[in-house]
């Protein structure tokens, strides 16, 4: 229905903002990385989403487009409802979400509120092979731009310190093994650290 909202932003609190439209409040629910990217008097777009249940009307709020589309794809997921969604992308962003669930990492998912082991999970599973798809078929530019800010070796090592291991144990592992992908890394560096 709602494409974004542009407007000054007037108030915000743990999981909400309001921008001011031409003397019109919209209140959005939203992420704690949409909040922090954002100054309470200050200029801010929203890329929205509305959520229809029964007679329930929820606006959701997203500063980037890249978050709103994270956001629906895991409203897609069975179990996985928006309270459940934006917990996952205020914990994490979308480059990072992707990122875990291409590595197959349910663990990173669960330090999400309210996530537990089984919807991480299903969240791994069920997008795990939607992303790769989307990822192939796009320009590799562009699939590469995703992952920008990352090389495959520092997303390796950050993906074994989510499994626990110490910095300088991933680093030192990442460091003496190859690959070409981040999954690579990963699988030669676990078979020298057991």
């Amino acid at each position: 229905m709602y494409e974004y909202i542009s407007g000054v932003l007037s108030s915000k609190n743990a999981n909400t903002a309001v921008v001011d439209v031409g003397g019109v409040g919209y209140r959005m629910l939203t992420t704690q990385n949409s909040l922090a990217a954002c100054h309470v008097g200050e200029n801010a777009i929203f890329y929205t989403h509305l959520h229809v249940r029964e007679d329930i009307f929820d606006l959701y709020g997203f500063v980037t487009v890249e978050e709103r589309a994270a956001f629906e794809m895991l409203l897609g997921i069975s179990g996985v409802g928006p309270k459940a969604a934006l917990s996952v992308l205020s914990c994490m962003t979308p480059s990072e979400l992707a990122l875990a669930i291409v590595c197959g990492d349910s663990k990173a998912i669960t330090k999400a509120n309210g996530i537990g082991v089984k919807v991480a999970s299903r969240i791994v599973l069920e997008l795990k092979d939607k992303i790769s798809s989307e990822m192939a078929a796009m320009p590799e530019s562009e699939a590469k731009s995703i992952f920008a800010e990352h090389t495959a070796a520092s997303d390796a090592e950050a993906a074994l310190m989510v499994l626990g291991y110490s910095a300088d144990a991933a680093g030192r592992a990442v460091k003496s093994v190859g690959g070409e992908t981040t999954e690579d890394i990963i699988k030669n560096a676990l078979a020298i650290m057991k």
